[in-house]
């Protein structure tokens, strides 16, 4: 059974989200309420080694032409790549601006990622919407909760949509299944919700009694396939639309399998980057077009 999709109708939202969701689901993209974000904030959250398999696409070109080929709902970047790349994209390839980052080299224990940019900077770049990664389950929860509740103040004020990077992490989410575990990544995505995301951006949850033996009850006992998995997160996260991530490179076969499984969920889209980028530009230009026409049949 296929989750119904949660339309802008359904959200409460101001006019000024509502007209900045409206561009990306409706006028860019696969254009029928379903949004297909192309990231590169990876080059500061783990450094230049996601480069290597493909050198061109160290350059941040390489992305942005096949945001614009692959006809893309959005790209996600930080403010450096935005300030000096996205002027030759203007109204052509709609910007999400991450607002906040971290390196890799400290470790996920004590993860947080402070501020590298404002709200008022995306706007004045003319983003269509923010990003924000909220890590949930570190010893810094409280800080981070913290700053994105100005980022949601913000937001409100200048009518931007907020995407939630919501990512578990930390050594208790190590204890009890897992920054994967169906469990942690359930939890993610209702603290997004409960925080006021807009959207939220979380991994595909991994099942089976070895990923779920630590896990609290009744997660514990779960014999969820992948599909109710997914599809609980979903519901999780209730009027706040959930886009699932295609995490490490995986093979074509796989990335159209986990497209089914998302929109079977009920997301509305999904934000692919290194599944993309890494391959070179005819290649990664035709998946993108091909995932085009799986998101059309939603």
């Amino acid at each position: 059974m296929i989750l119904a999709h949660l339309t802008l109708d359904e959200m409460t939202l101001s006019s000024g989200k509502k007209a900045r969701l409206h561009r990306l689901m409706y006028q860019n993209g696969p254009g029928n309420g379903k949004l297909m974000i192309l990231p590169i904030d990876q080059g500061l959250e783990h450094g230049p080694i996601d480069f290597f398999g493909n050198p061109a696409c160290g350059n941040p070109d390489f992305q942005f032409q096949l945001a614009a080929a692959g006809k893309y709902s959005g790209i996600a970047l930080h403010y450096g790549l935005a300030q000096k790349y996205f002027h030759q994209y203007a109204g052509k390839v709609p910007l999400v601006l991450k607002l906040n980052g971290k390196t890799c080299i400290p470790p996920d224990a004590n993860a947080f990622s402070p501020f590298t940019s404002t709200v008022e900077d995306a706007v004045r770049l003319g983003a269509d919407a923010v990003g924000y990664t909220l890590f949930v389950g570190t010893p810094e929860q409280d800080r981070d909760i913290r700053q994105f509740m100005e980022v949601r103040q913000e937001a409100e004020r200048f009518g931007m949509p907020v995407i939630v990077w919501a990512y578990p992490r930390g050594s208790y989410v190590d204890k009890v299944g897992g920054k994967n575990s169906l469990y942690a990544i359930d939890y993610a995505a209702r603290v997004a919700a409960e925080l006021g995301a807009d959207v939220v951006k979380v991994n595909f949850p991994e099942v089976g009694a070895d990923k779920q033996a630590n896990s609290p009850e009744p997660y514990k006992s779960l014999t969820d396939s992948e599909q109710e998995a997914a599809t609980r997160v979903v519901k999780s996260a209730g009027k706040t639309l959930v886009i699932f991530s295609g995490g490490s490179k995986v093979t074509e076969e796989k990335l159209y399998k986990n497209v089914e499984l998302g929109m079977n969920a009920g997301a509305v889209g999904l934000i692919f980057g290194r599944n993309m980028w890494q391959r070179p530009m005819e290649e990664a230009t035709r998946i993108s077009l091909a995932t085009h026409e799986v998101l059309k049949k939603y």
